[in-house]
């Protein structure tokens, strides 16, 4: 298998490891590519960014009530 982040993994395709990411482990080389989208384009002097590790993307938050969404105008 192929070791990521201290844990091991078997050969094959990997739908989502702890981390948030889709992999491919194979006998040469495991490559992997993130689940999520990071904000770049929002309200930086009053929202701020956290990471959602159950839905694997980040929440974009009002700094002085969390439980309110700011708008996201792009990702990458």
């Amino acid at each position: 298998g192929c070791i990521l982040d201290g844990k091991l993994y078997p050969f094959g395709d990997i739908a989502r490891t702890e981390n948030c990411y889709r992999c491919s482990c194979r006998r040469d080389a495991i490559r992997c590519c993130s689940l999520f989208h990071t904000p770049v384009n929002y309200d930086k002097e009053n929202c701020k960014v956290i990471f959602n590790k159950e839905n694997c993307d980040y929440d974009v938050v009002q700094k002085s009530d969390p439980s309110k969404e700011c708008f996201v105008y792009s990702r990458v």
